[in-house]
């Protein structure tokens, strides 16, 4: 016998407390209010390479198109606070918090969203269901502020009072009614403008509204050519992704340590040691970072970005693992490589000088040209 709307809503309550979520909230699955910024966003050009945006932006029009006949989204949030990372020596680089863990937070989350639709299997057996974490046409951040979790905050996070915003977001979307919660229509940010002011790439053209373009989180991870030359020094010791609007955020300060050991730093990338990463091998770097979400970058994104880093970290101790890479497969690499280098002259300007004469790709010349120019 099918279950009434509010002791289903109860079930689907309680299932996401015992499943280790750290908050639950319930919408209607309907057009989402702020459809038209994400229009104004990609006709702006800030999505960058990020095409798979543009490409389903219809999609993003109502939640049917990732559930067919869906009727209400369970929005659900998991914190992954953990401790900062002591400072960095040299040779070393930041992963952004979320990525501090064992494992791919996608794992974590869909092994328990599938634990989630079977419960509700068993509760509701002609439901249609589906689970999705930050992969589906869905505009999670939306939805949830729908489903009173929080508010949008002036960059771009969704801000939870208990939380912060260092918390994932899933959805389980239903062809079910359920008892709604009541949106989050109120904004606490005030007159702070610490996340506007604290980016280092000023990635923020108005409160609100993020240059992903400029934003080292998408320049490591997102991005799949050469960073540009005007970013590279303001990346400063990112090598993937970026917490500084969210570490000068009060209310991170204010928000508990998770409790989920999966999401506490794992000590070879908090911090990463980078200059050893020169001589990982295709296989030897999957070996490492698979099931992680360095994985997403693949060898030469990560490798292009160690050569930033180690760039804007001059040492004597770079050049090797810097000389490595100006001679790698990767032109991605060899080009990061030479800009880095070019950093450190002039000790390196014999390396870039010899690479000059055999280097055939056009982007790798021009880096090691306009590093040794700087000699001049």
């Amino acid at each position: 016998m099918p279950h009434s709307t509010k002791d289903l809503t109860s079930l689907i309550r309680h299932e996401a407390q015992q499943l280790g979520f750290s908050a639950v909230g319930i919408c209607p699955a309907v057009t989402p209010t702020g459809l038209h910024r994400f229009h104004d966003w990609l006709d702006a050009g800030y999505a960058g390479q990020m095409q798979y945006l543009e490409d389903r932006r219809d999609a993003y029009a109502h939640p049917n198109h990732v559930l067919d006949g869906v009727q209400s989204i369970v929005m659900l949030a998991l914190n992954y606070k953990s401790q900062p990372i002591p400072p960095l020596a040299p040779g070393q680089g930041r992963v952004s918090r979320y990525a501090f863990g064992e494992l791919d937070y996608h794992d974590w989350i869909h092994a328990r969203l599938k634990q989630f639709k079977k419960a509700i299997a068993q509760w509701e057996p002609e439901a249609s269901v589906r689970g999705v974490v930050d992969t589906a046409p869905l505009l999670e951040r939306e939805f949830a502020q729908l489903a009173g979790l929080g508010w949008i905050g002036k960059n771009t996070m969704l801000l939870n009072k208990q939380l912060g915003s260092l918390f994932f977001l899933a959805a389980i979307l239903i062809d079910r009614e359920l008892v709604y919660d009541d949106p989050h229509n109120a904004s606490h940010c005030g007159t702070c403008t610490a996340c506007l002011t604290a980016c280092p790439t000023s990635a923020f053209p108005s409160p609100g509204v993020l240059d992903a373009t400029r934003c080292i989180s998408y320049l490591t991870i997102e991005l799949r050519d050469e960073i540009p030359v005007e970013l590279r020094s303001d990346m400063h010791d990112w090598v993937f992704g970026c917490d500084v609007c969210q570490d000068v955020c009060p209310w991170n300060n204010k928000s508990p340590i998770s409790p989920h050991e999966a999401f506490f730093p794992a000590s070879d990338r908090a911090p990463l040691e980078l200059r050893s990463l020169f001589t990982m091998t295709d296989d030897a770097f999957r070996d490492r970072f698979r099931k992680t979400p360095l994985w997403r970058t693949k060898r030469r994104g990560i490798l292009r970005n160690a050569a930033i880093v180690l760039g804007n970290q001059p040492h004597e101790d770079n050049v090797a693992a810097l000389s490595r890479g100006l001679v790698d497969e990767e032109w991605l690499v060899r080009g990061a490589s030479a800009w880095a280098l070019g950093q450190h002259l002039p000790e390196a300007a014999p390396l870039l000088a010899a690479r000059q004469k055999i280097e055939e790709n056009e982007h790798v010349r021009r880096e090691i040209d306009q590093a040794l120019a700087r000699r001049k």
